[in-house]
């Protein structure tokens, strides 16, 4: 079990291009076609496996919405921006 972040704590952690929406942390990325976002989906999900830490992922037509949170917490933890920071980098790869 994680401990949940405080306010400052997110702000302070949180990867550039990622927003607070509550008790979830979300980006969405942009792509240039439909395929191109569903292979990301598809890397998302893998990374999700491995850290047993599951995101919404939200498949759009050039985009792709991901949203994080602790639901055994009841908010944002450590997990969730350690797994945000975990997809920008292959994102960024």
């Amino acid at each position: 079990m994680a401990d949940l972040l405080s306010d400052d704590e997110i702000e302070a952690q949180l990867p550039d291009d990622w927003t607070r929406d509550g008790d979830e942390i979300v980006r969405t990325y942009e792509f240039d076609d439909y395929l191109r976002g569903v292979n990301f989906a598809q890397m998302v999900g893998e990374i999700a496996e491995s850290q047993f830490h599951h995101p919404e992922i939200i498949i759009r037509y050039e985009e792709v919405e991901i949203r994080l949170t602790s639901h055994e917490e009841g908010g944002i933890t450590d997990q969730d921006v350690e797994m945000a920071e975990l997809i920008e980098s292959e994102h960024d790869a």
